[in-house]
């Protein structure tokens, strides 16, 4: 029997986040996928250069890949350096992977990341997320919820 997996995911170091996915995207399920690099990728991760904003993951093949994320060239690397934004494969099992893909047809959602980060053994993951697209009206509710939570907080300090 499998072991459960932990409900939060074991960061030791955020690298990139997308902050604007939480905004513009319902998120149902998470998952963490491993991230396979090439050699001067990690080191431009260590050094915490990664931009996954506009980016997003799609299955192809049976495959999952992440689209459009930037780990800019690292410095000190030489001929033998990366391509800034190639498709990279991310790894999952079988089981997680269908389950993706049954989604993203049937239901018509999107897979986004989150997080770039390494965990306590070192290696580069995606925090990976099974998300709805907004609407109009749900950012504006958002947007109303924010500033409500903000100044009940400014009154609760004010009057004690």
């Amino acid at each position: 029997m499998a072991r459960p997996k932990p409900e939060t995911f074991d960061k030791q170091k955020t690298v990139a986040e997308n902050r604007g996915a939480r905004f513009d995207y319902h998120i149902e399920d998470k998952f963490e996928a491993g991230l396979a690099l090439q050699g001067t990728e990690v080191k431009a991760l260590r050094a915490g250069e990664a931009t996954i904003a506009e980016s997003y993951a799609e299955v192809r093949d049976g495959q999952v890949w992440l689209i459009n994320a930037n780990i800019p060239e690292y410095s000190h690397g030489n001929r033998l350096n990366h391509e800034p934004r190639r498709p990279r494969k991310l790894l999952l099992h079988e089981r997680e992977i269908n389950k993706l893909f049954g989604a993203v047809e049937r239901k018509g959602m999107t897979l986004v990341p989150l997080s770039i980060y390494f965990n306590s053994h070192g290696r580069a993951k995606v925090e990976l997320a099974l998300a709805k697209g907004k609407q109009a009206h749900d950012k504006r509710a958002t947007i109303k919820d924010r500033d409500w939570k903000r100044d009940k907080a400014r009154l609760m300090r004010e009057r004690g």
